[in-house]
């Protein structure tokens, strides 16, 4: 099929923008030479590539080529250390000032990000931290441990802490809710519970999974769970009965690490020790799309807050960032020298903080 004349000036302006932008990013400064020709690559494949497709999408050339133009590059900028052992879980701030860490060395810290400076340290927990995390206004923290427990920590009230205690067995993962009235938690006793913050109580307990629940998380409008599990299962939870209302199965063939919902909740994204990241359709139920890459197992995959990209960490010490449309990896990060734990991305998506066995944080923009 042939180009009209429109459709093809179209195309020529698009071109003649790309290589003015790829000229002005190559002189712009030596010290951007690896960040502008990994941006230039990017820009030139996804070109090379529309120009293949077919004249039902030329109208939407230039929206893609401006999309990707905007892609940010990430590169190391620091690395926090202070934990003694290795580092489990780091999560940012809600307003992106500050980042929390979790270690097996028992302890949650807090980092102020433009000072570069530990602000505080939280001991309480008896055995190593899985993970920490910031409620929705920033004003608690909650933890859970492999000492069968979750902490939240009131960070108004110097020092004040509220231990929650119902699992039994290693608690893996926690979260507040949207509205930050409930916390979920999952343990390897095969139960996910719900906790009222207010009064400190469980106020439900759901079971379903086979096998250690590895992760559970609320979708973004706070009606629904997904959890994760060794059971090579993915199931979505309605908040209000406390029961299952859909398995997600036939997808990984090893345990899965975890999963989270799309920023729109339409969609689900896992990771698993099959070194295969999916994105499922929760309309169907089924996986629409595998990302793969890493070489060994994914320890964490999320949405970025606009839902464009997917970042995830794995044991084979990368961090990779994807097209969540396409499935197509945008970059790779290298850094850290042993299993990366955890990843976060930053609320404004300028940022990404990531944490390993290494006992090192590492931030990149």
């Amino acid at each position: 099929m042939q180009t009209n004349e429109k459709e093809c000036t179209k195309i020529n302006t698009t071109v003649a923008y790309l290589t003015r932008r790829a000229s002005q990013t190559t002189i712009s400064n030596s010290k951007k030479k690896k960040k502008n020709g990994e941006e230039i690559k990017v820009i030139l494949e996804y070109w090379l590539r529309s120009l293949a497709i077919k004249l039902g999408w030329i109208n939407d050339f230039n929206e893609l080529v401006i999309q990707y133009m905007e892609l940010k590059s990430f590169n190391r900028l620091k690395s926090i250390q202070g934990h003694l052992q290795g580092v489990k879980s780091v999560r940012f701030s809600p307003d992106g000032t500050t980042i929390v860490s979790s270690s097996l060395d028992q302890k949650i810290r807090l980092w102020d990000l433009a000072q570069e400076k530990l602000l505080k340290i939280f001991a309480g927990h008896s055995s190593w931290v899985e993970t920490a995390q910031f409620s929705p206004n920033g004003d608690m923290i909650v933890s859970c441990s492999s000492d069968q427990t979750i902490c939240i920590w009131n960070m108004l009230l110097e020092n004040k802490m509220m231990q929650l205690k119902g699992h039994s067995r290693t608690v893996t993962a926690v979260q507040f809710s949207p509205d930050g009235q409930t916390i979920v938690s999952c343990s390897n006793d095969k139960t996910i519970r719900l906790w009222d913050v207010k009064t400190k109580r469980q106020i439900k307990q759901m079971e379903g999974h086979t096998e250690d629940i590895r992760d559970v998380s609320f979708s973004f409008d706070g009606r629904k769970l997904v959890s994760a599990s060794d059971d090579k299962t993915i199931r979505i939870w309605d908040v209000t009965l406390g029961s299952c209302v859909m398995e997600l199965a036939n997808g990984h063939s090893k345990s899965i690490l975890s999963a989270k919902f799309s920023p729109d909740d339409r969609y689900i994204v896992s990771s698993s020790k099959d070194k295969i990241i999916r994105i499922w359709s929760v309309a169907s139920g089924k996986y629409i799309k595998t990302l793969e890459g890493h070489t060994d197992w994914i320890r964490d995959a999320k949405f970025s807050s606009d839902g464009r990209r997917i970042l995830s960490c794995s044991d084979d010490k990368t961090i990779r960032l994807w097209d969540s449309k396409s499935g197509r990896q945008l970059q790779m990060l290298e850094g850290h020298y042993d299993n990366i734990t955890g990843v976060d991305l930053s609320p404004d998506g300028q940022t990404i903080v990531s944490c390993s066995n290494d006992c090192t944080i590492l931030l990149w923009g």
